[in-house]
């Protein structure tokens, strides 16, 4: 498939590609992100946002942090 070529599937329904709002989250998207991927085998010792958050303050305790 070329890559300058329309991606959609012509079993997808017309309503479908209607109904979105061009632009909703630009905005948002501007502001940036805090999202950080973490490779898989530290996923394992931190499988979700409250461990990681937990291990993070626990290390920033330990050093100095200037604002």
């Amino acid at each position: 498939m070329s890559s300058d070529k329309d991606s959609l599937r012509d079993e997808y329904p017309p309503e479908l590609i209607k109904a979105g709002v061009r632009g909703k989250y630009t905005k948002q998207y501007r502001k940036g992100t805090n999202v950080v991927l973490i490779d898989p085998d530290l996923h394992k010792l931190f499988p979700d946002s409250e461990s990681v958050n937990r291990a993070l303050r626990a290390y920033a305790s330990t050093r100095r942090i200037s604002s």
